[in-house]
């Protein structure tokens, strides 16, 4: 025996040594609900077993209450654990816990029927015989995390009906050791207590309680060698953790399971099932089902009650409010709907007024025009007038010749579209309509705008079209007419400021320049210029530099660009002169617009 002694000594001596200079030692937590020196002295074998079957690691003992071990194993502080059903679902899902052997236990007949909870009271109350008995009545347990001393009860409360958190009296937890539950039940400090199955037979047997003290509610039979009240469940497991090596939970794995039994008849095998544990957290949507609650209406309402008070209470006096206020508002409806049925009158009646404006302007652009017109439109009448007396005379004279005559015809024909063209660009230009804003190609109307402009004067200026290489697709969306009302009224005043020059030296410039988001239009005189003052209120209704002007035009110019989204504006030109400039949103072609 000495002997032994010595050789045991010897070899803690050696497993010490080897642990100063070896690897730090594998961590095992282990739950202790009836307290750490139960739980110390019931799992004492477990360190030198798995020190001599897994050789070159030193293994520790460490035991907790759920609390710690749930901080413990979230911080990685332990390797493994060893805890109740509950626990190790509640770990699985939370960090990765892998089971590697259930417990075999002497009173069980199957790992997976070893854990019940017994809910006891003292004998003599007669009035409690069910679990639905509980309902207005005082109840304690371990914790509420606690899987026998709890969760599995609560499971057979809700069965019955009876809600622990809203249908009992109320609901306290002792916290370990579970024994402190018996013995409030024994005190009478709560009528019932909920504690593991077995926990009492083992307090009998102790001398802590005797056996005619208590009696537990809803017995249910079976081959189970203890008093319960609920279903049974698997046994606990032996877990590894993410950050445990495989190798090494392999290695404790197979020396669990070839671990003989202890001499009170607990063993390892195989890990179980622990299906029934998590239809028992997703029924009680607790643990990872948690989220199920609150998805559920009912579990919404009853966290958030506090919330859905104070809304309902604001709902009123808003309620309250707009009974008040809504006299105001249908007596205020009225009025407004008279305000907005004018305004609309208004509107229409404005917008009318500046398409008569708009027209005005064209017809007075064009009057101001008329002499140089009517010198244009004479011109091809003159000749169209020549040619035909020309051809009366060499019919009269017998000289019927088809050439000349052929010749003289195309002639003609020839002056009698340019007229037409010409009367057809008017009517076009002042015919009253309304505002039209389509896809436009900038490059065509301004060159629409140019060729009118020339074809009014009998001696027109030297025009000269810029348009920026940049500019390939000079789309804008505009009113055509609107725009070349513009460049018109633009050139016309471009004319009038340089009638002090020989007409052999009067230049207009009308250029096209693209920027990032619109396109600039500029049209630049040779004229004297305008002083500073003059420049800055060039665009004011009613100023005007010529003797007979009104000082409308540029005006009305404003209007219509501001109308497009651009903005107009003057500047004294480099080379003398004066450049008006304005600019125009760009758009894409749409395909659907044939080009103009």
């Amino acid at each position: 025996m000495v002997a032994c002694l010595l050789s045991v000594a010897a070899g803690c001596g050696a497993a010490g040594a080897q642990a100063q200079v070896g690897p730090q030692p594998v961590q095992i937590g282990v739950l202790a609900p009836q307290g750490p020196a139960q739980a110390a002295q019931a799992w004492a074998h477990l360190e030198p077993y798995l020190e001599a079957a897994v050789p070159g690691r030193r293994f520790e003992i460490r035991t907790f209450d759920l609390p710690d071990l749930s901080r413990a194993v979230a911080a990685r502080s332990v390797d493994f654990f060893i805890a109740n059903s509950g626990f190790y679902v509640d770990m699985e899902a939370a960090h990765g816990a892998s089971r590697i052997a259930t417990l075999e236990s002497p009173q069980a007949s199957s790992p997976t029927e070893a854990i019940a909870s017994a809910v006891i009271v003292r004998r003599g109350r007669d009035e409690l015989r069910s679990m639905a008995d509980l309902k207005g009545r005082r109840v304690m347990a371990v914790s509420d995390r606690a899987f026998g001393g709890f969760q599995v009860a609560w499971r057979e409360l809700k069965q019955a009906g009876v809600d622990p958190y809203a249908d009992l009296a109320s609901l306290s937890f002792s916290g370990f050791p579970m024994q402190q539950v018996v013995l409030a039940v024994r005190r009478g400090e709560v009528d019932a207590g909920i504690v593991r199955a077995c926990l009492l037979e083992s307090m009998v047997q102790q001398g802590q309680v005797r056996e005619d003290e208590f009696t537990v509610l809803a017995q249910k039979g079976g081959a189970f060698p203890c008093q319960r009240s609920t279903r049974l469940y698997p046994d606990w497991p032996f877990a590894s953790l993410k950050h445990t090596p495989n190798d090494l939970a392999k290695r404790v794995a197979t020396a669990l399971l070839a671990m003989p039994r202890t001499e009170n008849g607990h063993g390892w095998t195989v890990a179980t099932d622990y299906q029934p544990v998590r239809e028992l957290f997703r029924d009680l949507e607790i643990g990872p089902y948690a989220d199920l609650r609150e998805r559920s209406l009912k579990g919404f309402l009853q966290r958030h009650w506090v919330w859905f008070a104070l809304a309902a209470a604001l709902l009123a006096a808003w309620l309250v409010h707009s009974l008040r206020v809504e006299r105001l508002v249908h007596a205020r409806t009225a009025e407004l709907r008279r305000a907005l049925e004018q305004r609309a009158q208004m509107e229409s009646e404005a917008r009318a007024q500046q398409e008569k404006l708009d027209h005005l302007s064209r017809l007075g652009i064009l009057g101001e025009m008329s002499s140089m017109l009517a010198h244009e439109l004479n011109q091809p009448l003159a000749a169209i007038g020549n040619f035909a007396r020309g051809m009366v005379r060499r019919i009269e004279a017998g000289r019927l010749d088809a050439a000349p005559l052929l010749q003289a015809s195309h002639e003609i024909a020839d002056q009698a579209e340019r007229a037409g063209g010409i009367m057809q660009r008017i009517r076009g230009f002042v015919g009253k309509r309304a505002s039209r804003r389509e896809p436009v190609n900038l490059r065509q109307t301004l060159e629409g705008a140019v060729a009118m402009f020339c074809s009014m004067l009998s001696h027109p200026p030297a025009v000269t079209l810029r348009m920026d290489p940049a500019c390939t697709d000079p789309w804008v969306q505009a009113d055509r007419l609107q725009v070349e009302q513009v460049l018109l009224n633009l050139m016309k005043n471009a004319l009038d400021a340089m009638q002090a020059l020989p007409p052999s030296e009067r230049r207009i410039v009308v250029e096209c320049v693209p920027a990032e988001d619109h396109f600039r239009v500029g049209v630049t005189d040779n004229g004297s210029g305008l002083d500073p003052t003059s420049v800055g209120r060039l665009f004011e209704p009613f100023f005007t530099t010529k003797p007979d002007g009104v000082g409308l035009g540029l005006a009305i110019c404003q209007r219509v660009v501001e109308a497009h989204g651009g903005r107009i504006w003057a500047a004294p030109a480099p080379q003398g002169g004066v450049s008006v400039f304005f600019t125009l949103p760009r758009t894409a072609h749409a395909q659907s617009h044939p080009p103009e």
